[in-house]
């Protein structure tokens, strides 16, 4: 990378978007400390279920049509990515740093984990509902799109 790329990274937007984090996952560490209980360990289960939840999360916050008015004042749409998904692209200028957070699943993903993950300290009942909701989502999203390729073997792609 060139002197000149470097420079057109927004390194001051990144620098605010690690501080917006630290200062997120701050609050909602005090919050765990003063109203919640973490346990000692964390059980692999509550781990896939996390994972999973976050995935759908994630995707659906970042590339999800139904979304995609949160996103518009910080990113340009591009089309269609897959079913039911958008392929958007950051605006210029101060809006980008958000913009690349918005459009990203995996830059999103350790802010919907850290919060699914503070959510079942402070509260755990609701939480893990969420996360039985979304990854059974995740599930059923895997299923639809495992038929239509079935099918369109069976049917010859018709």
């Amino acid at each position: 990378m060139t002197d000149d790329e470097a420079d057109e990274r927004p390194m001051s937007g990144y620098a605010m978007a690690l501080a917006g984090y630290a200062a997120y996952a701050g609050g909602l560490a005090a919050l765990i400390r003063r109203y919640g209980s973490p346990p000692e360990r964390h059980d692999v289960q509550d781990i896939a279920l996390t994972a999973i939840a976050t995935f759908r999360i994630s995707r659906l916050l970042t590339k999800g049509a139904v979304t995609s008015p949160l996103r518009t004042p910080f990113t340009t749409y591009e089309g269609t990515q897959g079913p039911a998904e958008v392929s958007e692209r950051p605006r210029h200028g101060l809006r980008h740093t958000i913009g690349e957070l918005l459009t990203c699943p995996f830059c999103m993903s350790m802010w919907v984990s850290t919060t699914l993950t503070a959510g079942r300290f402070l509260w755990p009942r609701a939480t893990r509902s969420v996360l039985a909701v979304t990854a059974s989502v995740a599930g059923a999203d895997a299923l639809q799109l495992a038929y239509s390729g079935l099918m369109d073997k069976v049917t010859g792609g018709d």
